[in-house]
C-alpha cells in the first residue's frame, strides 16, 4: 500500500509540474507575456531582390530580428513567389492571412475595393510635396481605415512613384498627340477609361510581354514609373518619354490584421515603429534612385519632354469624364481628402 500511495503522489507531482510547464509556455502566447511569442513570418514583395521594395523589407526583417533577439523572424520572398507571380492574388493572400506581410501597390489593392484607386486618380498631385502632405494627413488615415476593413494593418506607405508615358512614335505634348496610339496599361478599368478619354487605344497584357510587343510594333507605348522603365531597359525600344506625373503609385507595407491584433501591445508598438521606418527608408531610396535613373535614360538617348502648364490643363480637361464616372464610386469625402493639398 505504501508503495502504491507513493506512486500515486509521484504521478500527481509529475502532473502538476507538467501543468506548470504548460502554463509557462502558454504565457508567451498571451498579450502580456513577459517572454513574448516567437514568430516565423512570410513577407511577399512584388519585385526583385535588387529593388528598393526588397531592401526596405530586408531592413524591417533585420531590425525586428535584432530588436527581439531573433524572436520575430521574417522571411522575405521577392518576385511575388508566394502568389505564383499574381499580384492580385498576393493582396488576397495577405488579407486572408495566408501570408503575413507584404509590399503592394494601392493600384493592386483596388481589386479588393474601388476606393483604393483614389490615390492614383489622374493628375491628382502636382509634385511629391503634395503627395507627402496627403499621405501624412487625412488621406493616408482614410486609406488605412479601408485597409483595416479588408483585413490589413498599415505599417507605412512606400512609393513606386509617378507614372510616366513612353512611346516610339513622337513627343507627346497634348492629348491630340495620343490619338489612336496603342498604349499598354495596367488591367484596371479606371485606366482603360482614362486612356480612352485621352484618345488613345489602351490595351492590357502581362508586363513580361511588353518589351517584345514594343519591339515588334504591336503596341506603340506604355506607362510606368521611371524605375520600371529604367530597369526593364525600355529605352531600347522607346524613343520618347513625357514627364507628366499623370498618376501616382503608392505602396502599402502591410501586415495581416488578425495576426497583428493577436500580438502583444509591446510587439504591436515595435512592428509599427520599425515598419514605418522601413517604409520611409524605401521612399528615400526610391527618390534618390529615380533622379539617377532619369539622367541615365537621357544619356542613353531617350528624349524627355515636360508639358507646359497650358498643355497640362488640356490633359486635365480631357480626363474630367473619369472624375464624373468615379467620384461616386470612390466617395466624395475620400477624393476631397486627396485633393486637399
Amino acid at each position: 500500500m505504501k508503495l502504491k500511495r507513493g506512486r500515486i503522489l509521484g504521478a500527481i507531482g509529475l502532473t502538476a509540474m507538467l501543468m506548470l510547464g504548460a502554463c509557462s509556455d502558454a504565457k508567451g502566447d498571451t498579450k502580456d507575456g513577459a517572454d513574448g511569442k516567437t514568430y516565423n513570418l512570410k513577407m511577399s514583395v512584388t519585385v526583385n531582390d535588387s529593388s528598393t521594395w526588397y531592401k526596405a523589407a530586408e531592413k524591417l526583417a533585420n531590425d525586428l530580428k535584432e530588436e527581439t533577439d531573433g524572436r520575430i523572424n521574417i522571411e522575405v520572398y521577392p518576385n511575388e513567389q508566394l502568389s505564383g507571380g499574381d499580384q492580385g492574388k498576393g493582396v488576397e493572400l495577405l488579407a486572408k492571412g495566408q501570408t503575413d506581410l507584404s509590399f503592394h501597390s494601392t493600384i493592386i489593392y483596388s481589386i479588393l475595393d474601388d476606393r483604393f484607386g483614389v490615390p492614383s486618380a489622374p493628375f491628382l498631385f502636382k509634385d511629391k510635396e503634395g503627395v507627402d502632405k496627403v499621405f501624412n494627413g487625412a488621406g493616408g488615415e482614410m486609406i488605412a481605415d479601408i485597409l483595416n476593413e479588408k483585413g490589413v494593418e498599415l505599417l507605412g506607405y512606400g512609393e513606386n512613384g509617378f507614372r510616366q508615358i513612353t512611346n516610339s512614335k513622337k513627343t507627346i505634348q497634348t492629348p491630340t498627340d495620343m490619338a489612336g496610339m496603342k498604349v499598354r496599361i495596367p488591367g484596371i478599368t479606371m485606366y482603360t477609361d482614362l486612356y480612352r478619354a485621352l484618345g488613345a487605344d489602351p490595351t492590357t497584357m502581362a508586363f513580361s510581354e511588353v518589351f517584345t510587343s514594343l519591339q515588334q510594333g504591336t503596341i506603340h507605348g506604355q506607362e510606368n514609373p521611371i524605375d520600371v522603365i529604367h530597369s526593364s531597359k525600355l529605352n531600347e525600344v522607346q524613343d520618347y518619354l513625357t514627364s507628366w506625373n499623370y498618376s501616382y503609385d503608392p505602396l502599402v507595407l502591410g501586415i495581416n490584421k488578425k495576426l497583428f491584433d493577436s500580438m502583444s501591445a509591446e510587439d504591436q508598438e515595435l512592428i509599427k515603429k520599425l515598419g514605418k521606418e522601413a517604409a520611409d527608408y524605401q521612399v528615400e531610396l526610391a527618390r534618390e534612385k529615380e533622379a539617377q535613373q532619369i539622367e541615365e535614360l537621357k544619356a542613353a538617348g531617350m528624349e524627355f519632354y515636360e508639358p507646359t502648364e497650358d498643355e497640362m490643363e488640356q490633359f486635365r480637361e480631357a480626363v474630367q469624364p473619369v472624375y464624373d464616372k468615379y467620384t461616386d464610386i470612390w466617395g466624395e469625402d475620400l477624393l476631397k481628402a486627396f485633393q486637399d493639398q
